[in-house]
């Protein structure tokens, strides 16, 4: 079993230890969960009388957190990131594809695989694709005509990669995402829906994430643009001809309309809503079930389903939560 001692953990997170650094720790658990010689962290404040109780032989808690606890504490600028460094130590070692081809998958005549490509069992890749160093093509992955998928990329199994597509460097597509399918389009004409056919493409940039069953659409002309280092959560819908800038996060079910431009940082939580052709400043937050419809400005954080400012939201909240009381009060006058 593999085990550290407290002063060596704290080296890896440049932790100052306040208590027994000779403890040995074997594991990790969340605050509920963990027993004697097993670390966890309290990365907020709703669970400080979970630290208070855990049985947990090491604790990381907030430089300045101001509670003390019945354990040893590794206090550090960041708990949740120097968790995570701990925990990988413990964590199984990743799963390991050998490079290769398996004999069931299917490739095209004229494909040009990168060295130490890995494909698995049952994948199939169309004519003009190009794979990149050390990629990972799990089973069961369809890979479209012309295509273009980068080095050291992991394509989970059942991933499909519409034709054309282009994906950068370690780029990570998790289980049934679908990139480059077609954008929502038609036109009512002679009494029924014609579609309008989506001749653009998909372009994921380098470090981009994608969640599983997440569905990103190809332009309708020219491209959709999911830009570097910007991660997507599971179930997300990404409309054709968006761009979305650099190192974004967007959380489950959240949808995005066409040809909605995102800048840089940008977060949208889950099942939020933005229509389409609005443009969302840098750094800008829109917080859980908010529809937007107008654009918004660098910073901003938009609440509520109609998406207004944070504070304004949390007042109008506030007013609709004393609609009962004030009714009181009015039939009251009215009955005087």
């Amino acid at each position: 079993m593999l085990v550290h001692s407290v002063r060596e953990l704290a080296t890896l997170v440049a932790a100052e230890v306040r208590g027994d650094e000779s403890i040995l720790i074997s594991g990790v658990a969340d605050l509920a969960s963990a027993q004697p010689g097993q670390l966890s962290f309290l990365g907020n404040s709703r669970y400080l009388n979970a630290a208070n109780i855990t049985k947990a032989s090491a604790l990381i808690v907030h430089a300045e957190e101001g509670a003390t606890f019945p354990c040893t504490e590794l206090r550090v600028k960041n708990p949740s990131l120097a968790f995570s460094k701990i925990a990988a130590l413990f964590a199984p070692q990743p799963v390991h594809f050998s490079p290769g081809t398996h004999p069931t998958a299917i490739i095209a005549d004229g494909v040009e695989l990168g060295p130490d490509v890995s494909i698995q069992a049952y994948a199939v890749i169309e004519k003009g694709t190009k794979i990149g160093a050390r990629s990972v093509i799990g089973a069961g992955v369809y890979i479209g005509h012309e295509t273009i998928v980068g080095d050291d990329c992991l394509i989970y199994p059942q991933v499909v990669i519409r034709e054309r597509s282009i994906l950068g460097n370690r780029v990570i597509l998790q289980s049934g995402a679908v990139v480059g399918s077609d954008g929502f389009g038609y036109e009512f004409q002679g009494g029924r829906h014609v579609k309008i056919p989506q001749t653009g493409f998909v372009q994921l940039d380098d470090d981009v994430e994608v969640g599983a069953n997440t569905t990103i659409d190809r332009g309708r002309f020219g491209r959709t643009w999911i830009k570097r280092g910007t991660k997507i959560d599971n179930l997300v819908q990404i409309a054709h001809n968006l761009v979305i800038g650099e190192h974004c996060i967007l959380v489950a079910q959240c949808g995005l309309s066409g040809s909605t431009v995102l800048g840089d940082y940008v977060t949208i939580a889950g099942q939020a809503g933005l229509a389409g052709h609005i443009h969302v400043g840098d750094q800008a937050t829109v917080t859980a079930q908010s529809g937007v419809t107008k654009d918004i400005p660098a910073k901003a954080v938009l609440y509520g389903r109609h998406g207004l400012p944070l504070r304004e939201g949390l007042k109008i909240e506030a007013m609709i939560r004393r609609l009962p009381e004030l009714l009181k009060r009015i039939e009251d006058l009215e009955n005087h």
